[in-house]
């Protein structure tokens, strides 16, 4: 096997090191900053130490807050026009992935002209963007260290994904503190988010050693955090490690693509507006028993690395407690078992499979896969059936 692998994306971890972002920030040569954000974020008053360690190092900044859920190209377009006007040196997102996204594309367009659906595909931004700083405040896309940014076409209902080496951010800052208050709901989601990125990471026809030993140390990481941070919400220590598993996973991925389950998920995101991670949630179990006869081996060591004992069980055996789990994962934290209690409907089915077959991942999925799996799998999902695949 050949591979490359690159991560430039400088890594600073531990409790309250949101509070050094101004000093931390300065150390990329930089006099002012956009802080991207959202509503939500903002009221819930996470950005309080933030802005003063900013306001403490001498950085002009300014915020922006209109980030929504699945952010549109006129979100990211508005901040751009912003950032010009002030002429800020770089953008800081604070949030989850919605507000990175955001924050990546502000910073590709404040360098690149044209209209950020001109970069839909691999490679094709020409100018550096500005310096990118992410400070995720959940436990799920990884995206403070990947090299892409989805966005949502409101008027085709579409998620595509611009991807350039060249939006790896240059500073991560992973503080537990900030996630404490996550909801239930919120928890449950960006960390089922998060084992999607790694199971699927895990098993792309694209994978590597290293994306694997990425994506494999964060199944185990979730494995043993993810409840313990929904039931109990305040262990430090278990948020601490569901960041850092959060961004292993999306160190894996970044290198490998992914597969089905977010080929399929974007275009929920798109036409129904699901948030990304629930739809990754539900979803997660019928792309795994589509890929069972491609991946089995690789299944069983998952179910393995999920905490599943499997002496004594075949190699399909096996596999199938790694979908078992991420069942009862889902059951536990109240994630629906169909896609239909999302919201999603199939009289727009055929878009549903259109949207998900232009997608790179379905290509890097380990089962081969045509329209119609696409149209089956989807089916499947919506009446909660996981048999007969």
């Amino acid at each position: 096997m050949s591979f490359s692998y690159y991560l430039p994306t400088r890594v600073e971890s531990g409790n309250g090191v949101s509070e050094k972002t101004g000093e931390l920030a300065k150390t990329l040569g930089v006099s002012s900053v956009l802080v991207v954000t959202d509503k939500g974020v903002r009221d819930a008053g996470l950005l309080e130490g933030i802005i003063k360690s900013i306001s403490a190092a001498d950085l002009n900044y300014e915020i922006y807050d209109e980030v929504e859920p699945n952010p549109s190209a006129e979100t990211i377009h508005r901040g751009t026009d912003l950032l010009k006007e002030h002429k800020f040196e770089a953008v800081l997102a604070v949030g989850g992935g919605s507000s990175i996204d955001t924050a990546k594309g502000i910073a590709a367009m404040a360098t690149n002209s044209g209209h950020i659906f001109d970069y839909e595909g691999v490679g094709k931004l020409t100018n550096s963007p500005l310096p990118i700083i992410a400070i995720p405040t959940t436990s799920g896309t990884g995206s403070e260290v990947t090299n892409s940014t989805v966005v949502t076409n409101k008027e085709t209902h579409f998620k595509l994904g611009v991807l350039s080496p060249l939006l790896f951010p240059d500073l991560a800052i992973l503080d537990p503190v900030l996630t404490l208050g996550l909801p239930q709901g919120i928890t449950a989601a960006t960390g089922m988010d998060a084992l999607t990125h790694a199971i699927e990471s895990y098993t792309s026809k694209t994978a590597n050693p290293i994306s694997q030993a990425f994506a494999m140390q964060a199944i185990k990481m979730i494995s043993k955090n993810l409840t313990n941070c929904y039931f109990v919400g305040t262990d430090l220590e278990s948020r601490k490690n569901m960041l850092e598993a959060s961004l292993l996973a999306g160190a894996a991925f970044s290198q490998s693509r992914l597969g089905n389950v977010h080929a399929i998920s974007h275009t929920f995101g798109g036409v129904f507006n699901i948030p990304h991670g629930i739809a990754n949630a539900a979803l997660l179990p019928f792309v795994m028993k589509f890929n069972l006869p491609a991946c089995a081996e690789q299944y069983k060591e998952i179910a393995i690395a999920l905490g599943r004992d499997v002496s004594g069980l075949s190699v399909m055996e096996a596999a199938n407690e790694a979908i078992e789990t991420v069942i009862e994962l889902n059951r536990s934290m109240n994630i629906p078992l169909n896609i239909k209690e999302l919201g999603v409907t199939l009289d727009v089915l055929p878009k549903l499979v259109e949207d998900s077959m232009r997608s790179g991942n379905v290509f890097v999925n380990p089962r081969l896969t045509k329209p119609a799996d696409i149209q089956m799998i989807i089916e499947k999902a919506y009446e909660g059936d996981l048999t007969s695949f």
